[in-house]
């Protein structure tokens, strides 16, 4: 689905509504159907244009200076000199559509979040569809768009499942588990994990099973891991390598870390962090593009809301 299209249409079509609507007769003072339709059509369009170049983050943010700059004038200087003359549309809208905003871009910013998990590489924990809530200030609240830490509440701790901005393009948001804080020393050889020179603790637990893509069955064998204070789940397969070394790119503090055929050693460095996916060799991980920044962090993933082919999944805690 081409985004930008759609978003450039939108744009296009509603001032077209808009001005059609505008010649048919207003009933109760209502605009017509088609001036409403054609300013929907007009801010979809104009925000997923904005999407297209920015963050939702930095998106909303727009939205909120523009209809709030609005708000703020229709409040303070037109009303008090419009009298009894019609509000203009526009201005209707932009007064509306300002709180609505504005409480969204609070609650996503400083409390919580929304994602879906788009892939199967935090499997069997996460699985594709989960609708899920991030806690955005488990690790300290931080100013929107610059994401800079501005009161400390508390750090990424080994095994938590966190939400981050993929370093190679922050537009883009990855869900990972940190197996690796500042200073540690991580290795992955022969599909066991290591951090600090010690073994993590590993159960095996049988086969696992599951279904990608509705098309090809993934045989999968399951074990359990206690890192600290957190178990989970993990899975691997044992035919398939710890990494594919023509994978691994050339990224920052590339030099802390050392490949082989059987797995890989990293020092974690100061302000960064290493992370991997649950579903060990179907995930695109730190083994692959490095570290993650401190101010990359989004939050901390804890419940799962929604799953549109699994209601089971529905109130599931991310452990």
């Amino acid at each position: 689905m081409n985004w930008l299209v759609i978003g450039i249409l939108s744009l296009v079509l509603g001032p077209i509504l808009i001005l059609a609507g505008a010649k048919h007769e207003r009933k109760n003072n209502e605009p017509p159907q088609l001036v409403q339709y054609g300013y929907l059509l007009a801010v979809v369009g104009l925000f997923i244009l904005l999407v297209q170049f920015f963050s939702i983050s930095a998106a909303m943010l727009i939205f909120v200076v523009l209809t709030g700059v609005v708000w703020a004038m229709d409040k303070f200087v037109w009303g008090k000199t419009r009298g009894d003359k019609q509000i203009a549309d526009w201005v209707e809208y932009a007064r509306g559509f300002f709180p609505v905003i504005l409480a969204v871009f609070v609650l996503r910013s400083f409390i919580v979040e929304p994602f879906q998990i788009p892939s199967s590489s935090m499997r069997p924990g996460l699985v594709v569809g989960d609708f899920i809530l991030v806690n955005k200030f488990s690790y300290g609240l931080r100013l929107p768009i610059l994401n800079k830490v501005i009161v400390p509440v508390g750090q990424p701790e080994r095994g938590d499942v966190m939400v981050f901005d993929y370093p190679d393009n922050p537009k883009i948001q990855y869900i990972k588990r940190v197996v690796g804080l500042p200073g540690d020393v991580i290795e992955y050889h022969g599909k066991k994990l290591t951090v600090n020179g010690q073994p993590v603790k590993t159960t095996a637990e049988g086969e696992h099973q599951y279904v990608e893509n509705g098309v090809y069955l993934v045989n999968n064998q399951q074990f359990v891991e206690q890192l600290g204070d957190k178990q989970y789940k993990t899975l691997n397969m044992a035919e398939v390598p710890a990494l594919n070394l023509r994978e691994v790119g050339d990224f920052p503090f590339r030099e802390n870390c050392s490949y082989d055929d059987s797995g890989f050693k990293c020092t974690v460095p100061q302000g960064q962090y290493f992370m991997m996916g649950d579903n060990r060799d179907h995930s695109a991980d730190s083994r692959y593009w490095g570290f993650v920044p401190s101010e990359n962090i989004v939050g901390k993933a804890f419940f799962v809301w929604m799953n549109f082919k699994h209601f089971d999944r529905i109130g599931t805690a991310i452990k």
